[in-house]
């Protein structure tokens, strides 16, 4: 039986191409700056962002904590939303590790408004901590952020001197889908950081970028942090291949995502509650867990997210494919479920 990986676009494996490219990469150590081939990815970067420099580092994770070290820290707090990756998926990095306090911000599904952004930003006391930056993330759960409200937050944020930190990671899903280019989006924000790992399909590896002072301290953080690397060329070879190639084939997965999503919306048993971009999440009167067996059990692998269903799709899934899971969907009744 076939198997259809609809987790996430992290479990995508690097083409033969992508692989020729690493095997072919010329390598330095790069804690010393001198992997040509790394070196070359920060300047593609710093040209699709707009930003002035760029750093190299392991995971979208540590591309979220860098800018709250550095910007947040002991007694500071960062504005954000309930579903953000920094409250929900980090482990409670900000807080552990950036000293950081976390401040909610009511959202709409992630999105913040910029009103309430403002109002959430306080004056000066002794006894509470001070508000020092905001965090806005680009798509978040799927969604895009709209450029128009990131814009009124940056005003926002410019008028209190706070900084904006933008969690990019699937940023290249929001350029691909209206538009908007990631430079445009970037400068609604002080620095930004993106995954080479998720729907691009490179093996490892995310960048952050904002100007040459932040990133000068970000590299000095990326080392207490245990992120100094070597040889890295290998995975910035597969970085620089993604972002050749694999940018516009992302409108692959966000048409995968609407047929598939049709079929959801066609079944009985699941109401879709945000289908956007490569990503679908989806309630149900029935035990999410029986409907991840149930797809199981027809060769589709899915996960659960916040008491939801959630499908992603990525370049593992091909246009038959996507045809293929959603007939298999069709044939998943109520009775199966109970």
């Amino acid at each position: 039986m076939k198997r259809y990986d609809l987790r996430s676009d992290t479990f995508t494996l690097p083409s033969e191409p992508m692989r020729k490219a690493m095997y072919e990469a010329e390598v330095g150590d790069d804690v010393y700056g001198e992997d040509p081939t790394v070196n070359r990815l920060q300047e593609m970067v710093e040209e699709i962002t707009g930003k002035e420099s760029s750093l190299i580092i392991s995971s979208g994770c540590m591309g979220n904590l860098i800018p709250m070290m550095i910007k947040g820290g002991r007694g500071k707090e960062i504005l954000t939303s309930a579903y953000s990756h920094i409250v929900r998926h980090e482990i409670g990095a900000v807080s552990s590790i950036a000293a950081t306090l976390p401040v909610i911000v009511p959202s709409d599904m992630g999105i913040m408004k910029a009103e309430d952004v403002e109002a959430s930003i306080h004056g000066y006391s002794y006894d509470m901590s001070e508000t020092a930056m905001i965090e806005t993330e680009n798509t978040t759960s799927g969604i895009v952020y709209p450029l128009d409200e990131l814009k009124r937050i940056k005003d926002v944020a410019e008028r209190h001197g706070l900084w904006v930190h933008m969690d990019g990671a699937r940023i290249f899903n929001a350029s691909v889908e209206t538009g908007v280019s990631v430079k445009e989006y970037a400068a609604t924000a002080d620095d930004i950081t993106f995954c080479l790992s998720k729907g691009l399909g490179a093996p490892a590896l995310s960048v952050l970028s904002s100007d040459s002072g932040f990133i000068e301290e970000a590299r000095r953080c990326k080392k207490i942090l245990g992120g100094g690397m070597r040889q890295t060329g290998i995975l910035a070879a597969a970085g620089i291949w993604a972002l050749e190639h694999n940018v516009e084939r992302l409108r692959k997965d966000h048409e995968h995502r609407a047929l598939i999503s049709k079929a959801l919306e066609a079944a009985p048993w699941a109401e879709v509650r945000i289908s956007a971009t490569n990503m679908i999440f989806f309630s149900s009167p029935y035990d999410i867990q029986k409907i991840i067996d149930a797809m199981a059990r027809r060769g589709m692998m899915m996960l659960a997210d916040g008491g939801m269903g959630r499908i992603v799709l990525s370049l593992n899934i091909s246009d038959e494919d996507a045809e293929e899971v959603a007939r298999l969907i069709g044939t998943i009744d109520e009775g199966e479920l109970r």
